[in-house]
């Protein structure tokens, strides 16, 4: 079984800077990934540039269950959060707010964000995430992460914001597997062209066999997909 996690920068052909669904779609399908967790997202909204991209890529790719899982509204009513396309039916999904911190001493914009939690017919849970950039919004992403983790059977991805070095994934270590343990050497995956750190991730629990793992090297959005493959 293929994994992909891709922040795909709702969409923004990196080079050119446009939306472009097809490269987008055409990055997905070369790996041949089964399951796809997707940050960056945008849902239908009021503006021109905000449709429902998850169904569009899913319509492209031909990959049938897809979830969006808002976590903002961008200047009104314009939905953007994160996605998931799966070639294994959906059988529940819920979107889980990430609390915002009390007290905010970052020096990083803060913005709300979410967890999208489904349950695919093959008994797999997928969480996918994007991680605030401040300090306590990752460590509250990291608790809601670890309170809505079961034990068996989860696979868990996105873009962290963090080095693999930071203590904050300590708790998600204790628990899961790092894909990027099988790299074998270093790879990063941001900005893509030019990639200076990794701060996406594929995490799989204990019973999850990894084959192998990745960070391509693509430049389609921003950010270099991370994929692996497994074996329940």
């Amino acid at each position: 079984m293929k994994i992909m996690t891709f922040n795909t920068q709702h969409c923004l052909n990196y080079l050119e800077q446009k939306i472009d669904f097809p490269l987008m779609a055409k990055t997905i399908l070369d790996y041949g990934a089964d399951i796809i967790g997707l940050n960056e997202m945008r849902g239908e909204g009021e503006r021109e540039d905000y449709t429902d991209q998850v169904p569009m890529l899913s319509a492209l790719t031909e990959i049938p269950n897809f979830y969006f899982a808002k976590a903002i509204d961008v200047g009104g009513n314009n939905p953007y959060g994160n996605g998931l396309l799966t070639k294994f039916k959906i059988t529940e999904a819920v979107t889980i707010p990430i609390p915002d911190p009390d007290t905010k001493n970052g020096t990083e914009n803060y913005e709300t964000r979410c967890l999208l939690k489904a349950r695919l017919e093959n008994g797999i849970t997928v969480l996918v995430t994007h991680f605030g950039l401040n300090p306590e919004e990752a460590e509250n992403a990291v608790k809601t992460v670890c309170e809505n983790m079961p034990s068996e059977k989860c696979i868990l991805m996105g873009d962290f914001n963090v080095s693999p070095d930071n203590p904050v994934l300590n708790p998600i270590r204790e628990r899961m597997k790092d894909t990027a343990d099988l790299f074998g050497r270093e790879l990063l995956s941001y900005p893509s062209d030019k990639p200076e750190v990794k701060i996406d991730y594929i995490f799989v629990s204990p019973d999850i066999e990894v084959i192998c793992a990745d960070i391509p090297e693509i430049i389609a959005s921003d950010h270099r997909p991370h994929t692996a493959e497994i074996n329940l």
